[in-house]
């Protein structure tokens, strides 16, 4: 199996909108390049604040790009603002509070130029509306949108109004953003690929993370060929450090203990000429699970030390249960 790398970059914002009487910013919105945030605004403190070293340095050299990207969110800002309006009008709910969200964006391929622009709006938890650009049309997936699917579609200003936003002005923006940050935004981290296990009779997690960009594949093989039957795959989560983590488990319950070396992990990123590949050894697995009967009675060894290794490899167990069983709709953390 060879892996493919991709080409493609992104610019997406994730507007969040809250109506009503609460303590919370009445709308926020997180701006991303390549599943990264990169800044961030809210209605209280109106001002662009840049979450990554390489943003910071690009709103002090370029103050005019600071200047633009503020002007666009707060026109944006208040936009979704009016949105906000014509879903509590059009669905009769002018009274409580309510959650809007819109994620809109654009991908662009640096080496064919293809340009794909998407929006989409949440509405009270749950997906509500969005946008067929190639269609020219608005679809909605449950009947209450159908009055402002309706609205919308005879509203051409706002189709054309969104056709150049998300196909002209989005991809010139990430280009530019791309441009600054490349040293960050193409960059390649190896990384750390551990073994765990919650009990002896639990599956193997073979568990990366660290590694940067999130064009990865990780996934097990016996005697070199790959597998699927036994295999449990997650999805690729985003770290706190902008960089990634992912897992796959394996069912080892019917494995033989003197076929375990013929298993192999094996992962694989954009930008990395060789496979990172890690036999399956009882040895270098590490876990949390205690026999009953070697409980110990007195202090436990180690001390603190002990205390916390015990703490790291339960969360990163944790997560791995969570690649597997968690749905994440937009940026889970870990």
């Amino acid at each position: 199996m060879t892996f493919l790398s991709s080409v493609k970059h992104s610019l997406k914002l994730i507007f969040t909108g809250i109506s009503g009487e609460t303590n919370l910013p009445e709308v926020g919105i997180s701006a991303s390049v390549d599943k990264v945030e990169i800044c961030h605004f809210d209605s209280i403190k109106r001002e662009v604040e840049p979450q990554q070293d390489w943003t910071r340095k690009l709103f002090k050299e370029k103050p005019e790009f600071l200047q633009l990207t503020l002007k666009s969110l707060l026109y944006h800002q208040q936009l979704f603002k009016d949105d906000m309006d014509v879903f509590k009008q059009c669905l009769n709910q002018t009274e409580g509070s309510h959650v809007l969200q819109t994620v809109g964006g654009c991908e662009w391929d640096d080496e064919s130029g293809e340009v794909k622009g998407f929006i989409q709006f949440g509405y009270d938890g749950e997906d509500f509306i969005s946008l067929d650009l190639q269609n020219e049309t608005w679809i909605a997936p449950k009947t209450p949108a159908s009055v402002i699917k309706h609205l919308w579609d005879a509203d051409k200003g706002r189709l054309r109004h969104f056709q150049h936003i998300l196909m002209s002005e989005c991809p010139k923006m990430l280009q530019d953003y791309m441009l600054y940050g490349r040293s960050f935004l193409q960059r390649t981290e190896r990384p750390s690929v551990s073994f765990l296990q919650k009990t002896p009779s639990s599956p193997v997690c073979c568990h990366a993370t660290g590694f940067y960009p999130d064009r990865a594949d990780l996934f097990w093989r016996k005697d070199g060929e790959e597998i699927h039957e036994g295999v449990e795959k997650g999805q690729i989560l985003p770290n706190h450090d902008g960089t990634f983590q992912m897992s796959s488990e394996l069912n080892v319950s019917l494995i033989k203990h003197e076929d375990w070396r013929r298993y192999d992990c094996v992962f694989q990123l954009s930008g990395l000429t060789e496979d990172i590949v890690s036999t399956l050894d009882k040895t270098q697995i590490q876990t949390n699970w205690v026999s009953p009967s070697e409980f110990p009675v007195g202090p436990v060894v180690g001390g603190a030390a002990g205390v916390v290794l015990l703490l790291v490899i339960s969360g990163v167990l944790y997560c791995c249960w969570r690649n597997r069983n968690d749905f994440q709709p937009v940026d889970g953390k870990c």
